[in-house]
């Protein structure tokens, strides 16, 4: 009863995530008095790799010692690049539109908990995968999954179990998304429940 509520639960919070996160993209434009309803400082995930710039669009930008820091040398200042960028992050929250469709179906369909787990985060591998654009920046994926992970496609549900010792929270880290990132684009107010539900920030 427990488990069922859980996945009720999570499966409720990101369907409204997906609802509403479309009518806040066509809105939140960058202008002069741009802040966010939610303070990104005050979530110590997104933090980890980002830092404070009066001159960046969205008024952050990656940090260099963080994971973003491949994207630190970018010009957060420059519009046209933090729209490409803000345009690219948009269409990988779309990508994972699956996850939640396939979340709502195996809860429906009365699949365990590990057995739903499992499934989603092999999605979420192959979602990451098609992220690539090129032939190179797939092998260079691979490899660095492979030295990682001992996987080319990226964590298995066994190397994720054993991390986070449940298949509940394996299921719930599979919707985690770099928040950081999402603040660098002017998309941390949209996807903010998002963090909420996996965990990353309490409300």
């Amino acid at each position: 009863m427990k488990k069922s509520t859980l996945l009720r639960n999570i499966c409720m919070v990101l369907v409204l995530v997906m609802a509403i996160s479309a009518l806040f993209v066509a809105c939140n434009k960058k202008d002069d008095s741009f802040k966010y309803e939610h303070d990104p400082k005050d979530n110590p995930s997104a933090m980890a790799d980002i830092v404070e710039d009066k001159n960046a669009i969205y008024g952050f930008r990656p940090s260099e010692s963080g994971s973003l820091k491949e994207w630190a040398d970018a010009d957060w200042s420059d519009p046209d690049v933090v729209e490409k960028g803000r345009q690219d992050r948009i269409a990988y929250h779309t990508s994972l539109e699956s996850m939640y469709v396939m979340l709502s179906e195996m809860t429906v369909k009365g699949d365990d908990i590990e057995t739903i787990a499992r499934a989603i985060s092999e999605r979420r591998n192959e979602i990451r995968l098609a992220q690539c654009k090129t032939p190179d920046e797939l092998a260079e994926t691979k490899q660095r999954n492979q030295d990682k992970y001992g996987n080319p496609n990226g964590p298995t549900p066994e190397y994720l179990y054993n991390q986070y010792g449940s298949w509940e929270m394996v299921l719930t880290k599979a919707f985690s998304v770099n928040s950081g990132m999402d603040a660098c684009l002017g998309l941390y107010d949209q996807y903010y429940d998002l963090y909420v539900a996996c965990g990353q920030i309490s409300r």
